[in-house]
């Protein structure tokens, strides 16, 4: 019973930590989703540019719960690819907590948060910039159309049945899921405002009550992973996990690298110690603290529509991390 008390512990530790971020951020996604339509839209394409900008400061903050966020976001596309990168490389996770209970230097570690905030937008943009003009290549549109509606059918939380006329945007009337629903005239549509004004407070709770049933969902299947995991991680070791690293100089950047994909903040916790230990390098820890996002991966994995395009995210998000901290070591950056 011992065994599985601290378990049990970290588990609920780890998801009460990031059940503020998914609430907000399914409450804020519902918002634009049910009271702006088109206009969000128009929105996010012109401040999609800077995304990665915004994406790469906000990221930096020492929390582990924004990456949760933008995985959510992107998989209903109201960020762009390079903006769920650039959070993803910058997230810092549990790496400052650790810095200040061993006393590191404050210059030594903003220098290093400031690293990672900078590296995150640079490739941010420029995963954008390649989307962009292979779009061009191909003649499709350069950004993806807002998908929150498509994320809440995914979800079967039943939204578009709490507000069906939300829909009134997207030209449709209350049996919008029917391909033979009629378009509504603008005259109906204010028609419809005016005469629904008195039910706006109903309308708030809905969306109060999809952003709950959303956040409960991914609640739960944070926990269950999470659960897993902290037991296979109990099972192995902190200390083998270290001895995999150790001494290991080139494959410690690509196995750095993969203990960072773990998500759970035991990933950025152990590569952080090994660095302070001098175990391994400075370009090490960063390949393993870059790929680190926390359990961004994990929820992409159960938000964002087709496996193979996850695996790809995943796959540049490992390939930027362990490249960048590899060509660190290699030019003699440390700090």
């Amino acid at each position: 019973m011992n065994f599985w008390i601290p378990i049990l512990e970290d588990t609920i530790e780890d998801g009460l930590k990031i059940l503020p971020f998914l609430f907000v951020t399914y409450l804020v996604m519902e918002y634009l989703e049910h009271r702006t339509g088109d206009k969000t839209q128009e929105m996010v394409k012109k401040a999609g540019k800077f995304g990665p900008l915004f994406g790469g400061i906000f990221g930096a903050f020492p929390q582990c719960g924004f990456s949760a966020a933008a995985s959510n976001l992107y998989a209903g596309r109201v960020i762009t690819l390079g903006t769920l990168i650039a959070i993803y490389l910058s997230t810092s996770d549990e790496m400052v907590p650790l810095f200040i209970s061993k006393q590191v230097p404050v210059t030594k570690m903003i220098t290093i948060i400031a690293m990672k905030a900078v590296l995150g937008v640079f490739y941010g943009f420029i995963v954008d910039f390649a989307i962009v003009h292979y779009r061009r290549m191909k003649k499709r549109t350069e950004t993806d159309n807002i998908k929150i509606d498509e994320l809440c059918k995914r979800e079967h939380c039943h939204c578009e049945e709490d507000t069906p006329r939300i829909s009134a945007h997207r030209g449709r009337t209350e049996s919008a899921e029917s391909s033979m629903a009629k378009p509504i005239s603008k005259a109906q549509v204010a028609k419809e405002t005016s005469t629904k004004h008195d039910h706006s407070h109903e309308g708030h709770g809905n969306i109060l009550h999809s952003a709950l049933v959303h956040t409960l969902h991914i609640f739960i299947y944070v926990l269950i992973f999470t659960l897993i995991l902290n037991t296979l991680i109990e099972f192995i070791g902190e200390d083998t996990l270290a001895g995999i690293l150790k001494n290991k100089s080139v494959l410690s950047h690509g196995l750095a690298g993969l203990v960072g994909l773990i998500p759970n903040c035991a990933a950025s916790i152990v590569i952080t110690e090994l660095y302070l230990s001098g175990i391994i390098t400075f370009g090490a820890m960063m390949s393993g603290l870059l790929v680190g996002a926390g359990v961004g991966l994990l929820i992409l994995f159960r938000v964002n529509e087709g496996t193979t395009r996850n695996i790809q995210i995943t796959a540049i998000l490992y390939l930027i991390g362990t490249f960048t901290g590899f060509i660190l070591d290699l030019i003699g950056i440390a700090v």
